[in-house]
């Protein structure tokens, strides 16, 4: 059986299965979170024993730091895993939620319910708490799922997804409502985004690489799940204390992840004493400054921290390209702007409507900045670090979207859902 036959058997069987799971009630989905929560605690040894394999060829073979850390799971973060599960048992049933209920003139009874969309195809790289995340979320919304993870957590994807499937069986649960494309041939991947009409949307969490490949490439809608190049900008009414902190939470809390500041926007009246505090606190984390001439001459100052420890400058000439970069590592770009009007126009240019913040003191500048920029998560004097389905109370979070059609921002449940619009009548019929 080649690829593409492979693909479409299992296209089928979640198809199968998404007609019972469409069926089930919010028990039974709940029941079933709840066995893979525990699941996961149980089959904890065999878990983290299968990422340390994928740890150790990501670290033998030079993967980046950032990377190995989205990768690597511990008790800690498998914890955080189960707990996810758990949460999502306690939200409301996205499932037969009545969006509308009126009567027509002519008689008929109409009623919009939500349903969930049927098969939920998620395409994932380096992060093995997305299967969990996804499978539980698109139990949750009565859908089934075909988990595509990355070749570097190929082992510990396996593995969950075995964990979490069987667990959902025994609840009494379709027996291919999750389902794990095991192969890391890129094929596959090819062949699942041709599968119109046996999946119904595709979701792909990943690099701008992966992210453009579905889009440009799938014949089955796609929820596009964008990069991260967020930025910060300190206006000249800022706080400055405040202003440090949030630089510091926003770009180094975790290097690798999406919703990192990759740009510092800073008002140029007031750079000469906004930019020591904010670059110290960097520098002594490690992070190299990508910065513009104006903002290298003032901080050329700094030789505090001037070097890394393996001796590489902190402080380098930026350009153009380093606006685009989205850098998932100790890095961010600095340029300094002559106010509110210029860093929206620059965030609208170079950002990619993932998370954005200001931070400000004036609140006319508060309002202009959170009205002009073109985000899905826009901040007034708060780290980016939020955006996360978790942190919105979404519980786990299926990934979040930069496109505007038909979901923006940290998406869950709900969004898995469509709806149909149900009628009763006495036997009208249509002149």
């Amino acid at each position: 059986m080649d690829r593409a036959q492979q693909m479409e058997t299992i296209a089928r069987q979640a198809k199968e299965a998404a007609r019972a799971l469409g069926a089930s009630t919010e028990d039974e989905r709940n029941a079933a979170l709840a066995a893979m929560a525990q699941a996961l605690r149980a089959s904890s040894a065999a878990i983290l024993a299968a990422n340390g394999r994928d740890v150790a060829a990501a670290q033998a073979a030079g993967v980046k730091d950032s990377l190995i850390d989205r990768l690597l799971l511990d008790d800690q973060r498998l914890e955080d895993m189960a707990l996810a599960l758990e949460e999502l048992i306690g939200l409301p049933d996205p499932v037969g939620q009545v969006r509308e209920e009126r009567r027509l003139p002519n008689g008929l009874q109409l009623t919009q319910v939500s349903v969930p969309l049927g098969v939920v195809a998620v395409i994932y790289e380096a992060r093995p708490n997305v299967t969990a995340d996804a499978a539980g979320i698109c139990l949750k919304s009565g859908n089934a799922a075909i988990l595509r993870g990355g070749s570097l957590a190929a082992a510990s994807n396996e593995a969950l997804a075995n964990v979490l499937a069987e667990a959902a069986r025994s609840a009494g649960l379709p027996e291919h409502a999750i389902q794990a494309v095991t192969t890391t041939d890129r094929a596959a991947t090819d062949a699942l985004m041709q599968l119109h009409g046996l999946v119904d949307v595709i979701v792909p969490r990943g690099g701008a690489g992966l992210i453009k490949h579905c889009v440009e490439t799938s014949k089955v809608p796609v929820i596009e799940t964008g990069t991260g190049n967020c930025h910060i900008y300190v206006h000249s009414s800022a706080d400055m204390a405040q202003a440090a902190a949030i630089v510091e939470n926003a770009k180094c809390r975790r290097y690798g992840v999406c919703n990192a500041a990759e740009t510092l926007l800073v008002d140029e009246s007031i750079a000469p004493r906004a930019l020591p505090p904010i670059l110290e606190r960097l520098m002594s984390q490690g992070v190299t400054i990508h910065a513009d001439d104006a903002a290298y001459a003032l901080a050329s100052g700094l030789d505090a921290f001037a070097q890394d420890a393996s001796g590489s400058p902190l402080l380098v000439h930026g350009d153009e390209t380093d606006w685009e970069t989205e850098y998932l590592s100790p890095d961010i770009a600095l340029k300094l702007v002559s106010g509110v009007d210029e860093a929206i126009t620059h965030i609208n240019r170079y950002g990619t409507g993932h998370s954005e913040a200001i931070v400000a003191q004036d609140e006319a500048a508060i309002n202009a900045f959170l009205a002009g920029v073109d985000a899905a998560a826009v901040y007034a004097n708060a780290s980016t670090a939020f955006t996360d389905g978790g942190q919105f109370g979404l519980g786990a979070e299926i990934g979040i979207s930069t496109q505007k059609l038909h979901v923006r921002g940290p998406f869950a449940a709900e969004a898995l859902t469509s709806t149909k619009y149900l009628i009763r009548g006495q036997g009208q019929v249509r002149s």
